[in-house]
């Protein structure tokens, strides 16, 4: 692959472009969005279905030797081309850059539309808490899409809460960089991290809720951490941490020249990691207080947990406060998805933002109809615009700033706002150790949930 070429790199300079306020408002908000529902929704029923303990100490294990050298390649990419997903790749001289960044952009169109959908059933949950509250009764289950055929009442449900939640995000967005999106983070994140501690207060404190903490991280085997396991934590580390080749390099692009890469990385992915411990911290020990089942899968929100609050005093109160949680968690993702968008079109025609906005606020809504029709278009639709092309997207971005850029280039971008350089072997293990393993998750993507040929390996 070629080298940029000198005006390439000259090009890289916008002065225009909005910077974060401070270093905490870029990493606070860099851990907002990479919590999002991945940590309080996914990683719970993810331990749930893969076995507790094992999956969650390997997972603990790849954020730091995946996610971090991940995280700290995308930031840069964005950052060294002043680009979001469209532009940084052809900047940092990715052949057919342009085509791919466009490609990435319609990915990130398609999964906005089933993202939004699942923050509008926690909304919807949520009122249910507050129904419940006052003597009401109120069938929640019914958001959720079928698992097949069609519910007229779910689709026009759905079409409320999705509207509701796109508006909400407008509100954020037409505001631009600090004044909306970094001025949420630092709101969200410490109510959310208020709300989880009450929530592991009375967890624990309920009858047998030990078990729950032995089975979620004590009881470790070694014959438990199989392939599948470990491709499993490796595909979550990459969901959870938002690599992709788009959230992260949109927001790099806004970081300044005195930004810490390294540190940044350290500190999103301890927030992000920590938040999503705590939240299965919550989740687990309630579960087995009441004798439920942790591995019930995606429906361990949605399903599992009302009938935990529903068996405890005031419960309503802390299913309400569980699910404003989370819709915190997933509204800041969800803002941090239109961003992607949004700087694809600013950056690359001439709209203002406030019109691109509202043009992306009805594009979303019209995909997310087709995603809330059954399980049968929504699970796929989730496997592959979620797992299977995120997963791409982290493999293209790795190999872009490891392969694509100068070497020089590259050090030089990943060291800049440091005090020293970072090590050639970090750059190393940027070229060759995270494509690799982004690359065999992809392939056991293709496999187990495409082809479905390895059975119950």
């Amino acid at each position: 692959m070629s080298d940029p070429t000198p005006t390439a790199i000259t090009a890289t300079a916008d002065p225009k472009r909005e910077t974060f306020a401070s270093r905490f408002g870029a990493v606070i908000t860099m851990v907002g969005f990479a919590l999002g529902l991945g940590n309080v929704w996914r990683f719970p029923y993810m331990v749930g279905r893969f076995g507790g303990a094992a999956f969650v100490l390997f997972y603990v294990l790849v954020v730091l030797v995946i996610g971090v050298p991940g995280l700290m390649a995308e930031t840069a990419l964005g950052r060294y081309t002043r680009r979001g997903t469209v532009g940084a790749f052809e900047r940092a001289g990715l052949p057919a850059g342009k085509a791919v960044g466009w490609f990435f952009f319609a990915i990130v169109v398609a999964a906005t539309g089933y993202y939004i959908n699942v923050i509008g059933w926690v909304v919807y949950y949520a009122l249910g808490e507050v129904a419940r509250a006052t003597g009401s009764a109120l069938d929640v289950s019914a958001v959720l899409p079928p698992d097949a055929g069609f519910s007229g009442k779910s689709v026009l449900l759905q079409m409320g809460c999705t509207a509701a939640v796109i508006l909400s995000c407008v509100v954020v967005l037409v505001r631009g960089l600090r004044k909306g999106i970094e001025r949420a983070a630092r709101i969200v994140i410490p109510l959310l991290c208020l709300i989880l501690v009450v929530l592991i207060w009375r967890a624990m404190t309920l009858p047998n809720a030990r078990a729950g903490v032995e089975w979620y991280i004590l009881k470790f085997q070694a014959a438990d951490l199989t392939p599948r396991v470990m491709m499993a934590a490796i595909g979550h580390a990459v969901f959870s941490l938002s690599l992709g080749g788009t959230f992260m390099v949109v927001y790099g692009s806004y970081l300044t020249d005195k930004d810490n890469l390294t540190a940044n990385a350290w500190w999103t992915t301890f927030g992000d990691t920590i938040s999503g411990l705590l939240a299965g911290f919550a989740i687990f020990p309630a579960v087995f207080a009441l004798g439920l089942a942790p591995n019930s899968g995606p429906g361990l929100i949605f399903a599992t947990l009302p009938k935990v609050f529903a068996a405890i005093p005031a419960g309503w109160l802390f299913g309400l406060l569980f699910f404003v949680g989370l819709f915190g968690a997933g509204y800041l993702s969800g803002i941090a998805a239109f961003e992607v968008l949004v700087a694809a079109l600013t950056d690359n025609t001439r709209l203002k933002r406030t019109a691109v906005v509202w043009l992306l606020a009805g594009v979303a809504f019209l995909i997310a109809i087709p995603p809330m029709i059954n399980n049968e278009v929504f699970i796929p639709w989730d496997l592959t615009f979620g797992s299977g092309m995120q997963t791409l997207g982290a493999l293209v971005a790795a190999v872009t700033v490891g392969w694509a850029m100068n070497r020089g280039e590259a050090i030089r971008a990943l060291s800049e706002g440091a005090p020293r350089p970072v090590p050639n072997w970090l750059y190393l293990w940027i070229r060759w150790v995270i494509p690799g393993a982004l690359l065999a998750v992809g392939i056991w993507w293709l496999v187990t949930d495409v082809l479905h040929l390895t059975g119950s390996v």
